[in-house]
């Protein structure tokens, strides 16, 4: 009984939070007479996306958040691998005070530091470049944090079996740690790239071009456009293209988050 009833409760819960994208999906095919009116009585069509593709270029915002969010998300997930291994397994003089301004950074509001990284992108001539767009969002606090506490309870006693086999210590970061971090290295992609796919301020001010908008950005300028009248169908439909790369990213990382694969790597 007790089994059945949690069954129940998640049932539920997955429903509650699919029934939205279905509602979305499903009056993005419906036409703005038809959306408000019975459901028996819609007819479903693909005339709003019709209408987005052909009122702005959103085939351009869709590849400029793609390229965005996918460098952003590599060049972090690098950079905080190689960050927070060194800061989780080498001692150097400073380690733990770097660190803790690290970790303060995480406690700064970004809207504080869009003033001095636009002038720091003024001065490098960066403004309305995809440099302006991709390099602010590599560097992190929280993708160190997270590699370096990952990796602070990452098992020695591979790394020492490593170097008896002779690797050194870049062989055994990329040869050992980093494979077993595939959890966290998935976390961390999808964090990362859902920030960056979504991000909208910083895309806002320092691009100044169509050519150079993301789509969080287009789309937001498509939807002020409206003036007597607010095109749910086209809303719905611009939806349903922004949420399409973030499933699917989920989708394919989800083996990662729930697989451990230091499962058996070591016997007591």
């Amino acid at each position: 009984m007790k089994k059945a009833f949690l069954y129940l409760v998640l049932v539920l819960m997955a429903i509650s939070m699919i029934l939205p994208f279905l509602m979305m999906f499903l009056i993005s095919l419906s036409g703005n007479e038809n959306i408000f009116t019975d459901c028996k009585n819609v007819n479903l069509s693909f005339c709003a996306y019709k209408h987005v593709f052909e009122s702005i270029p959103v085939a351009k915002y869709f590849l400029n958040s793609l390229l965005v969010a996918l460098l952003t998300t590599l060049g972090q997930v690098s950079v905080s691998a190689l960050a927070g291994y060194g800061f989780a397994r080498m001692e150097f003089k400073g380690r733990d005070a770097l660190f803790f301004i690290i970790i303060l950074t995480m406690m700064v509001p970004p809207q504080v530091n869009i003033v001095p990284l636009f002038y720091l992108m003024s001065k490098l001539g960066w403004i309305n470049t995809y440099q302006a767009l991709i390099v602010p969002g590599i560097f992190g606090g929280f993708g160190v944090f997270m590699m370096r506490q990952y990796f602070e309870s990452f098992s020695k006693e591979l790394e020492e079996a490593s170097r008896l086999d002779g690797c050194n210590s870049v062989q055994t970061f990329l040869k050992i740690a980093l494979p077993c971090a595939l959890p966290a290295l998935a976390t961390l992609s999808i964090f990362t790239f859902v920030m960056s796919w979504n991000s909208f301020m910083w895309p806002l001010i320092v691009t100044n071009t169509e050519s150079m908008r993301t789509l969080a950005v287009g789309l937001t300028i498509f939807k002020s456009s409206f003036r007597e009248i607010t095109l749910w169908g086209e809303l719905m439909a611009c939806s349903c293209i922004c949420s399409i790369p973030v499933i699917m990213l989920f989708v394919a990382g989800k083996k990662y988050l729930i697989n451990n694969p230091m499962d058996g790597a070591i016997k007591e």
